[in-house]
């Protein structure tokens, strides 16, 4: 696939809202969970409620839209704002969210923050690091970790060799940058990217790195419920 190369059409100063963008309409088919991992309990409540927690923290954002299914009904009773705009990959839930932002009064050079739902473990402090950071960036950035792991590449199941991990990190949510440029590089990218920063750099561009924590992991395993819900409740 060719790389196209994004032309930014605004200095790193412009003034611009912030919002939230949570695509929220996978099945967790990995999880072994009965129905959406995103609505299962932990520590109490449904997963995606401690993200939006986290979230509404944030004083900063003008808003956090939640991107569910067609016939998606968890939210009906809750003071969430949703569209059931959902698509079959993530990038077209993603696509598919901005332009609900932009119809709901976003502008094209306000920034979005793209998190999985299933990223349960943000905190808003680590929310407002990633803004701090990007808010001066001409791109802008996602959260990731340094890989603290020798990295092995395989082949038939057996070790084929060991990688330079020096310049490897995890990538995380959330990813910030500016919605009509997301927007516009998801077209170009395709469904393909699975997440946010890919598509930017489809475009050419690169993004920035902010250091992460590592209990901001996806919550994707059976095991990973029960880590997820002892550090939920610790914290409280």
């Amino acid at each position: 696939m060719p790389q196209t190369t994004l032309h930014l059409s605004h200095p790193a100063t412009t003034q611009a809202r912030l919002w939230g963008l949570i695509p929220c309409a996978g099945n967790g088919s990995r999880s072994g969970a009965f129905g959406p991992k995103q609505y299962q309990q932990i520590a109490g409540k449904a997963m995606v409620l401690h993200t939006l927690g986290a979230f509404a923290a944030v004083e900063r954002l003008a808003g956090t839209l939640v991107v569910v299914s067609e016939g998606d009904t968890f939210f009906d009773s809750l003071p969430v704002q949703v569209d059931a705009c959902g698509g079959a990959t993530r990038a077209q839930s993603v696509a598919n969210g901005l332009d609900a932002l932009l119809q709901q009064g976003a502008a094209a050079t306000d920034w979005v923050l793209v998190h999985d739902a299933a990223r349960c473990l943000i905190t808003s402090a680590q929310i407002n690091k990633l803004i701090d950071a990007c808010l001066p960036d001409a791109v802008g950035g996602l959260l990731a970790l340094p890989l603290p792991d020798t990295l092995k590449a395989a082949k038939d199941g057996r070790v084929a060799a060991t990688l330079e991990r020096s310049d490897k990190w995890l990538a995380q949510t959330p990813q910030m940058f500016r919605i009509g440029e997301l927007q516009s590089a998801l077209q170009a990218a395709g469904d393909a990217v699975t997440d946010e920063s890919s598509a930017m750099e489809f475009m050419g561009l690169s993004p920035l790195l902010v250091e992460g924590s590592a209990q901001n992991f996806k919550v994707t395993y059976p095991q990973d419920f029960a880590l997820a819900e002892s550090v939920l409740l610790a914290r409280a």
